[in-house]
């Protein structure tokens, strides 16, 4: 069966999560939208892993550009337009200025979330408490941690994945920044698992749909919950430490950017690097450092 060529990829990124619109007219009298059939399945299997938890694309919040891709502000549905849900708020007197009351609605610093790669650590564990760090994992969380202090950030919280490679990590790192009074905080929603299924895809890595299914959902949901620019109370600008996995750190900074999220597993993340994300008030989204590792010396470096 032979179809014509009016195949439309419509991709959206409202908050960095794709969409896939495609639609195909059979030559004959039977079309179809969505669903391949016969020789063409194959053509699509690419696009049958994504995710329900991804956002939908909203039209009206892209501004285009001369490239044809868009950026959302309103990525975090935290832009102060829209928080009100367009319902003007009753004024309570008439010499009430309404300039002001918007002023204070508006987020006025800036976030700066620092990623860290775990340590490297013990695969031949056969389970989590069992993939403790290596003695050289160990060294490498030492050097994250004296680099994390030397730059003489205030840092306000720590966060760190539960499992226990990131837990280690994060309390090794935690000793270096003791001066800074930083608060220790685990989250299981960071733990590792696998966000979406890459594009294009590997041979040697193959979870089942239902682990993509149900770690995306998770890492997604942490995504929404620790990357999102400052609330309006936040006065000064914020430096926060996020320790965690290689595959939840690509997946995150495929989203802040509003880049293709399937695109995480061309980036590669070395044990105990730091990736810093700035997200202003505006809403805008800066990649200040990728996976940096470049104050350990070369023979401490390892991606295990």
């Amino acid at each position: 069966m032979s179809y014509r060529k009016t195949l439309k990829l419509l991709c959206g990124f409202a908050g960095g999560s794709a969409v896939v619109v495609f639609a195909a007219a059979a030559a004959d009298s039977h079309g179809f939208f969505g669903e391949p059939r016969g020789p063409a399945e194959s053509r699509w299997s690419r696009f049958t892993a994504v995710q329900a938890a991804q956002p939908a694309w909203t039209p009206a919040t892209h501004t285009p550009s001369p490239t044809g891709h868009s950026w959302d502000f309103n990525w975090d549905k935290r832009d102060p337009s829209t928080l009100t849900n367009g319902k003007k708020k009753e004024k309570e007197s008439v010499t009430e200025d309404p300039s002001s009351e918007q002023d204070n609605g508006k987020p006025k610093a800036t976030r700066n979330i620092l990623l860290i790669r775990h340590s490297q650590y013990n695969l031949s564990g056969n389970n989590d408490k069992e993939r403790i760090l290596t003695p050289l994992g160990r060294e490498q969380a030492e050097l994250t941690g004296q680099r994390l202090a030397a730059l003489g950030l205030k840092y306000d919280v720590l966060i760190h994945s539960s499992m226990t490679r990131a837990t280690e990590t994060a309390n090794i790192i935690s000793k270096h920044l003791s001066g800074v009074g930083v608060d220790l905080l685990s989250c299981d929603l960071l733990r590792e698992g696998a966000p979406i299924e890459p594009v294009p895809p590997v041979t040697h890595w193959k979870p089942d749909a239902v682990q993509y299914h149900e770690d995306g959902a998770r890492i997604e949901a942490a995504f929404r919950r620790y990357i999102h620019r400052a609330d309006a109370k936040q006065k000064e600008d914020s430096y926060e430490i996020i320790v965690c996995h290689a595959n939840v750190i690509r997946y995150f900074v495929c989203r802040a950017l509003q880049f293709p999220p399937e695109g995480w597993l061309r980036m590669g993340l070395n044990n105990g690097s730091i990736t810093w994300l700035t997200i202003r008030p505006s809403g805008r989204v800066a990649l200040r450092t990728l996976g940096d590792a470049g104050f350990m010396p070369p023979d401490k470096m390892t991606r295990t």
